[in-house]
């Protein structure tokens, strides 16, 4: 009996000294082993019936990512541990199908979808034929340039949203419908030319959050308690303004009747005007 237990505890000893061994060898880039990140799932948003809602307002927002709050959405402009910017990942989700763009330049309806070819024509990145000088010979010469998407350039999304009161619930809610990437560029053929901007292409938010839950955002507070690209959305950890409101006039934007600071104050106005309705709905 004494020898079966000592060839057991032989056994055992060797059996944990192969754990520790296995286990040592696992390379974990930090202190503790991260989940998986990309199995994780959208949060589940509850169902909307057209006969539980009785007022709604379509808004448009812009999110600059030049403001403090809004980088994580810009950076890293290269991807680092895991990390993405919020343009890479939109026109990757692209690239693999898993999203398909719609043309910004008439409406924002999603109605006519863009190869990946015309979203490369979109950024302006499309091959170009050029005369330019050839300096061992000095003649002028023909040369195809070959476009590059400038993802740098967004500097700017376009949020389309629905604002609306639930009476199941006697709340305020909002559902964000579409996304768009704003490209801020210079024209090359004019000197000194201003600053141009253009709408890049339309991403239909709820077909884009299986993707945008699938990857981290980066907290400049706490790595350890970093939420995804649709959390960000979702929760509105985001700054932003209105630039247009559903209106009579084509949906014409604010800046198309008042400009400065008179847009700025109209913008809190329709801000406000959202707000102020579900308060007054209740007496105090």
């Amino acid at each position: 009996m004494k020898r079966i237990a000592i060839c057991l505890g032989v056994v055992l000893l060797l059996i944990s000294a192969v754990g520790i061994r296995s286990a040592s060898s696992q390379i974990i880039n930090g202190a503790y082993k991260r989940s998986d990140t990309f199995q994780k799932k959208p949060m589940p948003l509850p169902m909307v019936r057209e006969a539980d809602v009785f007022w709604s307002k379509m808004v448009w927002r812009i999110i600059d990512l030049r403001e403090k709050m809004n980088q994580p959405l810009y950076y890293p402009t290269a991807p680092v541990d895991g990390l993405t910017s919020l343009p890479a990942l939109l026109l990757r989700g692209i690239q693999t199908g898993q999203l398909t763009a719609y043309d910004a330049r008439n409406d924002d309806d999603f109605k006519t979808p863009l190869t990946l070819a015309e979203v490369k024509e979109a950024f302006g990145a499309e091959t170009r034929t050029r005369e330019v000088r050839n300096f061992e010979t000095g003649e002028m010469e023909l040369r195809t340039i070959e476009g590059e998407i400038r993802l740098e350039e967004v500097k700017q999304f376009m949020i389309k949203e629905e604002w609306y009161f639930d009476k199941q619930n006697s709340r305020l809610q909002v559902r964000i419908v579409g996304i768009c990437p704003i490209q801020e560029f210079y024209r090359e053929e004019i000197e000194d030319s201003p600053v141009q901007r253009r709408r890049v292409f339309w991403i239909y938010y709820p077909e884009a959050r299986e993707l945008l839950a699938a990857h981290e955002v980066f907290n400049p507070y706490n790595d350890s308690r970093r939420m995804s690209f649709d959390d960000l959305f979702i929760k509105r950890y985001f700054n932003s303004y209105i630039v247009q409101e559903s209106n009579v006039q084509n949906n014409r934007l604010i800046s198309q009747y008042l400009q400065g600071k008179n847009a700025m104050l109209e913008s809190k106005r329709i801000e406000e005007k959202i707000f102020n309705f579900e308060q007054d709905l209740w007496e105090y």
